[in-house]
């Protein structure tokens, strides 16, 4: 027995370690001889040097377009910024005119450029090497640009988003109370998150004379319009936290919203009027702008991750809860 003698990789575990590995995704461009544009999506995207510029990527042997870029003297590397996910997956995919309908930004070189990256590099091929299954370029950088826009991540087989720690951070504050109760406690944080982001809209709400009660209600009918009573208490009473009915019957007065008939039961169905529907666009518009002002304060990416999160969390929690908008 040859005791010297390395024990097989298990390939399938060997790309699972190395997705441990994060990286960006990046989009590689090129010309056929003919003009025809090429492109694909690439992680293996890397630096070379300083100074000079250059930079390296890898194409395996059996890739259709291998042939374009062997040939090519020029090449673009665009690093996809996070919102950038649709392009990935497009240029990911084999058999179909990856360019239809892109807006391509014009330059010297003739490159197919795509345009809203985080980062894009126009290059000169300077070599060419085998690397296994995988032809290696090297290329020298003759241009490149950079945006403000957040980068598209991959990790572990599946896209990600970068955010930066923020050392400016206060840490939580711990009350002396039982149970260790703390500024970081998840309840806590969604609660004051809520209620700052609420706050923003107050002053709207209470121009119109509306309550928190009655706005979530109008919001509700504004996603759903022509429900009963019963249908708005099952989509907010998680928020709502009591009947409807009071609440709707209220309404009526103000012009905000109607009854439009009964159901089969002879229940009211209520709706929003035409200057109903017009104002709570108005404040939707209103809490919108103040979601991007938040947003804005910190930071696509972290904003990006915040929605994800939330969204896998209530997913994960959801006690049964109806869909607000399901069948809209």
């Amino acid at each position: 027995m040859n005791h010297d003698a390395t024990p097989a990789l298990d390939p399938k575990e060997f790309r699972a370690a190395l997705g441990s590995f994060a990286t960006g995704v990046t989009v590689i461009t090129a010309r056929a001889a003919d003009g025809t544009a090429v492109g694909l999506t690439a992680n293996s995207f890397n630096s070379v040097s300083i100074d000079p510029p250059m930079v390296l990527w890898s194409l395996s042997k059996r890739a259709y377009s291998l042939p374009v870029f062997t040939a090519s003297e020029h090449w673009a590397v665009h690093v996809l910024a996070a919102d950038q996910e649709p392009l990935s997956n497009r240029f990911a995919r084999a058999g179909e005119d990856k360019f239809a309908g892109l807006d391509l930004e014009d330059n010297v070189a003739s490159l197919p450029l795509l345009k809203g990256c985080a980062a894009r590099f126009q290059c000169k091929t300077s070599f060419q090497y085998e690397g296994g299954d995988h032809i290696i370029f090297v290329g020298e950088v003759t241009s490149f640009e950079r945006s403000d826009h957040p980068p598209l991540v991959f990790h572990a087989g599946r896209y990600a988003l970068a955010t930066q720690k923020d050392p400016s951070l206060p840490q939580a504050r711990s009350a002396r109370v039982a149970g260790g109760f703390s500024e970081d406690l998840l309840g806590y944080l969604l609660g004051r998150a809520f209620f700052q982001f609420h706050e923003g809209l107050r002053s709207k709400l209470n121009a119109h004379g509306l309550s928190d009660p009655q706005w979530w209600v109008i919001a509700a009918l504004t996603a759903k319009d022509g429900v009963t009573a019963q249908a708005v208490d099952a989509a907010i009473s998680y928020s709502l936290g009591c009947a409807s009915e009071p609440i709707l019957q209220s309404l009526l007065p103000t012009g905000w919203l109607a009854v439009e008939g009964v159901d089969e039961q002879g229940i009211a169905i209520y709706c929003l009027t035409t200057s109903g529907r017009d104002r709570s666009l108005h404040l939707l518009a209103a809490a919108k702008s103040i979601e991007v002002d938040m947003i804005a304060r910190i930071g696509y990416a972290d904003g990006a991750l915040l929605k994800t999160l939330l969204h896998k969390f209530i997913h994960q929690t959801d006690p049964g809860l109806p869909d607000l908008w399901c069948n809209v």
